[in-house]
Order: C-alpha cells, then structure tokens, then sequence
C-alpha cells in the first residue's frame, strides 16, 4: 500500500492468481459455471477492495479483528435464510471470538474510524462469499470456477482502478508481495477454499478459515521469533477450540 492504490493492487493479485490457474483449469470452464462464478467474483472483488480500503485508514490489529467477524456472520446468514446452525458451531463462534479478541484487540475501541466501518463492510462481503461457495462448489468443477471468480476480480478492479485514477507507478516496488499474494493467496489459498467447501459447511469453513489470526501469530513466535504473550497463547488455543467444538455433529 506504500507504492499502489488497493484497487490496483487487488487487480494485480488477482490477475497473477487467474494466470497460474488458467494452465491447469482453463478446460473446465463450462457455460452453466460463469454467471454462478461471476456473481461470487463480485462478492469476492467488493470484499478485497472494502478490506484494503479499509486497511489505509485503520490499524492492522483492529482489521484483524473486524474482518474475523464474518466467522459471526456467516451463521446470522445461515439463521436469516432458515439454515439454522447447531448449538456446537455457536459455541465454536463464541470461543474462536474470544481468542480473536485475545490475538487482535484485547485494549478494545477507543474510536471509529472510516477504515473501521469500511473493513466491518468487508467482512460482511467475505461472509456471503463463503455461503455463495458453500452453495455452488458441490455442484461446479472448483478450478473452472475458480479461473473464472479470479478473472472477474481482476477485471472489475482494474476497471474501478481507471476510473478512480488510482496510481499504477508503483508495481516494481510492490513486486514482492503481489506474486507472493497472487500466487499463494489468491491462486493457491483461495482455490483450496472452493476444493474444500464441496465437503465443509459455511460456517465450520468460516471458523477454520479464522485460524489465520491464530497461524499469522504463531508463524511469528516461531519463524520470525516475535514474542507471544500468555494471553496470544490463550487467545490462539480458544480459536483452536472453537473449531474443534464446531465440528462436533449434533445428535438434536
């Protein structure tokens, strides 16, 4: 965000994630997939870019936790369109909602920002991103789909990049992290989450998926050598917890 504007930023990413894709799924693009892929692309392109816009205006600690409240949307989803969740996955919600709280944002808000409200307008997209894969990954090849959705973003942001005028002199010193987020982010995580949510429900997904707070601190401690407090080791063995809970079937 130092040398580009999010929207250019996420049309590169992106761009980078459909390219590596193309070689090994362009042949299971089919007609019946592109309008399901194109609607989950823009839910997908309105969550990236409120989240980076968000990002320039915040801190990354209160992103971190605001964006993890889609684990806490993604059943209110389920709740209001009559797919009602059982006890465990809400008892996962409020123990992975805890340890975030623990991880990111134990001193709690001293003000609302725009950035603020922006990133809570992102999570609210991610949210309805996982119910939209949830729904259309066990009846879509997940590759084809996945070529198309990352097309879609790519092309929606670059176009909302022109006509905001968002600068594009930058991209040389953004190289590093724009193949590491195209490559890994987008071509490799992203696709995994549609591979998997032919089997996982939305919301267990949208806990598991809430485990980056609990990896990104951890990956810290031990590759980086930060130090980790007691209450980010609490913080991470209750979102540890809450997945573990989420999973147990209810016999109700």
């Amino acid at each position: 965000m130092d040398h580009l504007g999010p929207l250019t930023f996420n049309g590169i990413r992106f761009a980078l994630g459909t390219l590596v894709l193309i070689p090994l799924f362009h042949g299971r693009v089919t007609r019946s997939i592109i309008p399901k892929a194109i609607l989950a692309g823009s839910i997908l392109f309105a969550g990236a870019a409120l989240q980076q816009w968000g990002i320039v205006y915040t801190t990354a600690g209160k992103a971190g936790f605001i964006t993890g409240l889609y684990m806490v949307f993604v059943p209110l989803l389920g709740f209001i369109t009559g797919n009602n969740e059982n006890r465990y996955v809400w008892s996962g919600v409020v123990l992975s909602l805890a340890g975030l709280w623990l991880l990111s944002f134990y001193k709690g808000f001293t003000e609302v920002n725009p950035g603020d409200l922006l990133v809570l307008a992102g999570a609210f997209m991610w949210a309805i991103h996982v119910r939209l894969i949830g729904r259309f990954a066990p009846s879509c090849d997940p590759g084809g789909f996945a070529v198309v959705q990352f097309g879609t973003v790519a092309m929606i942001s670059f176009i909302s990049a022109m006509i905001l005028g968002e600068n594009t002199s930058g991209v040389m010193g953004a190289w590093l992290p724009l193949v590491y987020s195209g490559v890994l982010s987008v071509g490799a995580a992203f696709t995994i989450q549609i591979f998997a949510q032919r089997d996982v429900k939305p919301a267990p997904a949208a806990l598991i998926m809430s485990l980056e707070a609990a990896f990104a601190a951890l990956g810290g401690w031990l590759i980086l050598g930060e130090g980790m407090a007691h209450r980010e080791l609490l913080g991470a063995f209750l979102m540890f917890a809450g997945m573990a809970v989420s999973q147990i079937r209810s016999k109700e």
